[in-house]
């Protein structure tokens, strides 16, 4: 079967390799000259389906508005008339009850967890590497009214089965020896020892040459301009290189794949919620992360990759401005330099931004759609690089004609009752 994948970020990357090696004839277009140019590029480097879960949740509105107060602040809103914005705020507002986070999750971790084993599998299959390491994730609490809220969420670890530790300050030292320089500023810290972390960017560019071997044509620098549509089916890619056609099409486009399915009639409730990185040259290993930690007051993951630390967060609501805002890398070298002052070099520091594709409810859209030779795969947020391998799978089976592996009724855009 011939399949047009739109988009070369992780996720239309992923596919394209399962598609391929289950002898699909593939072909990839995107607008950028390599794979993983845009949102794929230089996120936080973090595979953690432990930290699977919706942001809509009960007492986020009011954690919004004290995020906001803050110096460094995690949550940044700009005044936009834009009236997809505030649609989607409210969307997301009316998900932030128990009821609807419980549900959210109980959607959002099987798919996290299904894609870190399809990880691990490719990884002993093929060898790929990129700056891969499996030591877990380590949360840090700067209060004991951080330290308390834990037990909401340790409970919900325990019903998915999910391994964790609770760590005093030895405890949390031992798993990150170069935090005992600030070990003072934390009351502890929880561990979610089954997360990874690795380089989103190393990881797409030589899945992408895996492809590539296995048959699949990477079309870049190929503008996307519309779909091309006949009774009720997709007849092609309106394309900078022309009509591209194919039997199946599947959009995984990020935060613009609304934009490209709307004049199918299609409303997908994604909007681009944009998160900033820094990478910092590591200047003394050994003062330096070994894995992943997650400031908690912050909302800042500081994660290791290789010779590097990658630094990245902040939710910035901007709509499709892509503008480098120096508050934002301010915040970001604040934490790395309060948890690692010997760690790196910020003077020499690269400074990046991506629009994350963010659904109301957290969970990803995959799966079909109304339109019949159509798939979608978009709106995974900040779990994109941990859901990817998990995606390319399950999209990968639907164009075999097979049943995924695990149940993806709560994942497609029927949810949304359109």
């Amino acid at each position: 079967m011939k399949v047009l994948v739109l988009g070369s970020g992780v996720i239309g990357t992923s596919i394209a390799y399962y598609a391929a090696r289950a002898g699909h004839e593939v072909t990839v277009v995107d607008r950028q000259p390599g794979p993983a140019l845009e949102t794929s590029f230089g996120n936080a480097g973090e595979v953690s389906p432990g930290y699977s879960s919706p942001w809509a949740g009960p007492g986020v509105p009011a954690k919004a508005i004290q995020w906001m107060l803050m110096t460094h602040s995690p949550l940044v809103i700009w005044p936009m008339l834009d009236p997809k914005m505030w649609r989607w705020g409210l969307q997301m507002l009316a998900n932030c009850t128990e009821r609807a986070y419980a549900l959210n999750k109980s959607r959002m971790v099987p798919i996290a967890e299904y894609s870190r084993d399809c990880l691990r599998a490719l990884r002993t299959e093929t060898a790929i590497a990129y700056d891969d390491r499996a030591l877990g994730t380590l949360q840090l609490f700067r209060t004991q009214k951080q330290l308390d809220g834990t037990a909401k969420d340790i409970e919900i670890l325990k019903q998915y089965g999910v391994p964790w530790e609770l760590l005093d300050r030895p405890g949390f030292v031992k798993v990150e020896p170069a935090l005992a320089l600030t070990q003072d500023k934390f009351v502890g810290a929880l561990r979610l020892p089954g997360d990874e972390t690795g380089d989103c960017f190393k990881f797409t560019n030589r899945l992408a040459e895996m492809a590539q071997g296995l048959g699949a044509v990477f079309k870049f620098d190929t503008r996307i301009d519309g779909l091309a549509t006949e009774g009720g089916r997709i007849t092609g890619v309106r394309t900078s290189a022309g009509l591209l056609t194919a039997d199946r099409y599947v959009a995984a486009l990020g935060s613009y794949t609304p934009q490209l399915v709307a004049p199918l009639g299609l409303k997908l409730p994604v909007y681009p919620v944009k998160g900033y990185s820094i990478t910092v040259p590591i200047t003394d290993a050994a003062h330096a992360p070994e894995s992943t930690i997650m400031d908690e007051t912050h909302k800042v993951a500081v994660t290791r990759l290789g010779d590097r630390i990658r630094v990245g967060g902040t939710a910035e609501l901007a709509g499709f401005s892509l503008a480098l805002r120096e508050p934002r890398r301010a915040t970001l070298e604040h934490v790395v330099s309060d948890l690692f002052p010997r760690g790196g070099d910020v003077g020499k520091a690269s400074f990046w931004c991506g629009l994350r594709p963010m659904t109301p409810d957290g969970t990803p859209i995959i799966g079909p759609t109304p339109v019949q030779n159509l798939l979608l795969a978009t709106g995974h947020g900040t779990l994109g690089w941990t859901m990817a391998a998990g995606t390319g799978r399950v999209i990968a089976d639907l164009l075999s004609g097979r049943t995924p592996e695990i149940p993806i009724d709560g994942l497609t855009m029927a949810r949304y009752g359109r």
